[in-house]
């Protein structure tokens, strides 16, 4: 992990110890196992966001861990292209988020978001850095007041195995549909009958701001390119009706990703 997450777990342990508290009992208020707890602590695991809204709800401190979280993504975990979009989705009303390939980070588990990262592209260090970031990116939807979070997939994405990670495939779709029950978050999917369409080109993400201003995101193998001229931010919005459309509506959606969540079980 980076320095900046690690301020955040010394802070947790700190917020232990001054209440005369074990790892047991703080495990037991939070509701996490204390093997989680441990881990956290001796940085073997990432601090989520899910992680941090239990300390936030368990100890009624209005936020505050997972505002920082959020603060911290932004800074040495993550990559220096990617932190520019962080502060921007970190700001976001809403998000129309589509992907073809992936599932999107601020859906994953940390044991998918270091699978996409393997291969050799990245040292341990790195992988560490980068999944400690994206885990963290997430705590903006355990907000008080979250972002809205519109999710278009390609059905390929829930399909797609991870050779070598037995329940990796279960754990991630069942997740899926735990966030996709949400208010907050809605999951569509463009089914496999669809074939070939114009979405196939790329992920994207169009974000509203506060100000009623669009950001745009796109991401390839080198770097994200942030998006903000007129222009292209109307052609990412086009792009986005196009792909929304071949997506099967909410309640089917969420029926496919229930039957396709018992291929890996």
């Amino acid at each position: 992990m980076g320095a900046a997450v690690d301020l955040l777990v010394e802070e947790l342990i700190e917020a232990r110890t001054s209440r005369a508290m074990t790892q047991e009992e703080w495990a037991r208020t939070v509701k996490f196992s204390p093997t989680h707890v441990s881990s956290v602590e001796t940085r073997h695991r990432p601090p989520t966001g899910e992680y941090v809204a239990a300390v936030d709800r368990a100890f009624q401190t209005g936020g505050a861990y997972t505002r920082l979280l959020v603060r911290l993504a932004s800074f040495d975990s993550a990559p220096i292209w990617l932190r520019d979009w962080i502060e921007i989705e970190r700001e976001a009303i809403l998000l129309r988020w589509f992907e073809p390939a992936y599932v999107p980070g601020l859906l994953q588990t940390e044991a998918y978001a270091r699978a996409t990262l393997a291969g050799g592209r990245f040292t341990a260090e790195e992988i560490d850095r980068h999944v400690a970031s994206r885990l963290a990116r997430q705590a903006i939807l355990n907000r008080d007041v979250p972002p809205q979070l519109i999710a278009v997939i390609d059905e390929a994405v829930l399909r797609r195995p991870a050779p070598g990670h037995p329940g990796l495939m279960r754990e991630q779709v069942e997740r899926i549909v735990a966030l996709a029950e949400l208010d907050h978050v809605q999951v569509q999917v463009v089914p496999a009958s669809t074939g070939i369409y114009l979405g196939l080109a790329g992920q994207f993400i169009v974000a509203e701001m506060p100000d009623d201003s669009r950001v745009g995101y796109a991401d390839n193998q080198l770097k994200a390119q942030i998006v903000d001229q007129p222009g292209e931010i109307v052609r990412l919005v086009r792009m986005w009706e196009v792909v929304r459309n071949y997506a099967l509506p909410l309640k089917q959606s969420l029926e496919l990703i229930k039957e396709v969540s018992k291929i890996w079980t």
